[in-house]
């Protein structure tokens, strides 16, 4: 069996679904779109390997997969594992944040109610 893949995240839409049985249903208790939990358990299939539900007219099921890795995922979600002291320390600086501006160039004079922009001719009539 191959270890379980780090994001909780997954782990946690994983389980939900497993709880439910329905994506509908797993997705509203999670509070995000159904599409988002589709990929989540798509990418979680990716990671490890092989189909974790069989999905047949709308029902849904664990597949023998899936059963094997339900109690190591609630385990997980359980108690996470610690994250490196690099990660940590990148997640506690604050990040910038905030809409990027574009740079104006150096020099250049602030605009003046009721003036034309400089370098710029006024219409004429």
């Amino acid at each position: 069996m191959k270890e379980l893949p780090v994001d909780i995240s997954l782990l946690r839409h994983f389980v939900q679904v497993v709880d439910t049985l329905d994506f509908e249903r797993a997705a509203a208790a999670l509070a995000i779109p159904r599409s988002t939990l589709n990929a989540s358990i798509r990418q979680l299939e990716a990671e490890v390997g092989t189909p974790l539900f069989i999905r047949v007219d709308g029902s849904v099921t664990l597949t023998p997969a899936g059963e094997a890795i339900v109690d190591d995922a609630r385990a997980e979600l359980a108690n996470p594992a610690p994250k490196a002291p690099g990660s940590v320390r990148k997640a506690s600086k604050p990040s910038a944040g905030g809409k990027a501006k574009a740079s104006k160039g150096k020099g250049r004079a602030p605009a003046v109610k009721g003036q034309a922009a400089p370098g710029k001719r006024r219409q004429s009539r």
